[in-house]
């Protein structure tokens, strides 16, 4: 996959971008809608079209559809299905799942609605935040740069993808704010996933997810990047911030920068400024590396001293805790040293234990789903009502498990350990 520079983030958005926009991919243009051929590339001038680079020609093949757009929440509404049978897959800006293999019979068609939220490194003016802009690190420049350019870019795959209809609206819905690590991060190529890509899909169509988390990084990074800023300029009282660092926070010991008692005072500055504009701030443990130790088939624990920090901010103030470290221990070993290697992504012929593939990254994310209905977070009752049952100790199996795979593949290992 060819990446976007992030020059166009500075376009203008069209006109029309606060009204409902409707594309027609079959040929068959209703009123009101704009036709979209298969030579429809997108452009500055024409404010959408396909990427230059996807595969749209050959059949099976991943495409993607992009349209300028301010910051915001939209509800997309695609009608998918067609003559032959088809099986769509839909992830939005940079691998975010949002519609997951999409089955139906030749000759059906069906409209399914979900949430795509938008976003620019430019920061408003708020009450308490100055204007400005996210220090964005080179590789959001170039690879992640689906994730900040100013537009809404979906990932149209398959085993036979069928879109024939797509209408595109503002919309005011609660959001779910992510910031963390390369764990919670949108990873730009495969075999890399993380929770925040595959937790838009597990909600209802009345929630928007905007996930600000980035590989490498602290808490203390997302004060100096301003990442917490734009968050908080775009937050609405009642929206959620799930907050999840550790695995990087932990190794400011080694420099002498930083503790365990430094994390707690830099997690506890980011849920008083989330409360203080209303927000419901949730604290997230850092899901254990995967490390067995083989005399016994248990987990060896990494972050046991990050997790009891994090568990004791929560508990001073009051706020909701999803105990991910104490569920991801339980989730490997329920699998076993050898099978809980499934989770994990490879690079270049070797295992990566500390980050994670679709199935494990799916996992991870129905754990958070799991852990806000626990502790009983409002935004819980926006989850979908068919996710069956969840449990650490009870994964579903590898084996089994199939997501469609984007196109772009890197050997790029995500920044952090």
């Amino acid at each position: 996959m060819k990446y976007l520079l992030l020059a166009a983030s500075l376009l203008a958005a069209p006109a029309w971008a606060q009204q409902p926009l409707r594309f027609a991919f079959d040929g068959k243009p209703a009123a009101g809608e704009v036709a979209v051929s298969t030579d429809t590339a997108y452009s500055r001038e024409r404010t959408y079209g396909f990427e230059a680079d996807d595969k749209r020609n050959a059949a099976g093949q991943p495409y993607f559809f992009s349209v300028d757009l301010p910051d915001g929440n939209y509800r997309v509404t695609a009608t998918l299905g067609g003559a032959a049978a088809s099986d769509t897959t839909v992830k939005a800006e940079l691998r975010r799942l949002v519609l997951d293999s999409v089955k139906l019979p030749a000759g059906k068609r069906e409209t399914h609605s979900f949430i795509v939220n938008v976003r620019t490194a430019n920061i408003a003016a708020a009450p308490g935040i100055e204007a400005g802009r996210v220090k964005l690190k080179e590789r959001e420049i170039v690879s992640e740069a689906w994730a900040w350019d100013r537009r809404l870019t979906l990932e149209i795959n398959g085993a036979q993808p069928a879109l024939t209809h797509l209408v595109i609206e503002p919309v005011k819905v609660p959001t779910v704010y992510l910031l963390g690590d390369s764990t919670v991060a949108d990873q730009h190529g495969e075999p890399y996933a993380s929770w925040g890509q595959m937790l838009p899909v597990l909600f209802k169509n009345t929630v928007a997810v905007s996930n600000h988390a980035e590989s490498g990084e602290t808490f203390r990074d997302s004060l100096a990047r301003r990442r917490i800023d734009k968050i908080l300029s775009a937050l609405q009282p009642g929206d959620t911030v799930l907050l999840q660092f550790g695995h990087n926070d932990q190794k400011q010991q080694k420099d002498g920068s930083g503790n365990a008692e430094t994390y707690q005072a830099e997690l506890r500055t980011h849920a008083e400024r989330v409360l203080a504009r209303g927000g419901v701030p949730v604290v997230v443990s850092s899901m254990e590396r995967r490390n067995f130790d083989p005399a016994t088939a248990k987990l060896r624990p990494s972050l046991t001293e990050y997790s009891n920090a994090a568990r004791a901010v929560a508990q001073d103030m009051k706020l909701a805790f999803i105990d991910l470290n104490a569920m991801s221990i339980q989730f490997y070993e329920a699998l076993g040293p050898e099978r809980s290697q499934a989770a994990h992504p490879m690079n270049n012929g070797k295992l990566d234990n500390t980050h994670h593939n679709n199935y494990g990254a799916m996992q991870l994310a129905r754990l958070i789903a799991l852990g806000l209905r626990e502790a009983r977070v409002p935004v819980a009752a926006q989850l979908r009502d068919d996710l069956g049952t969840i449990s650490p100790a009870q994964p579903p199996a590898p084996e089994q498990f199939r997501v469609a795979t984007s196109p772009g593949f890197t050997q790029q290992r995500p920044l952090g350990d």
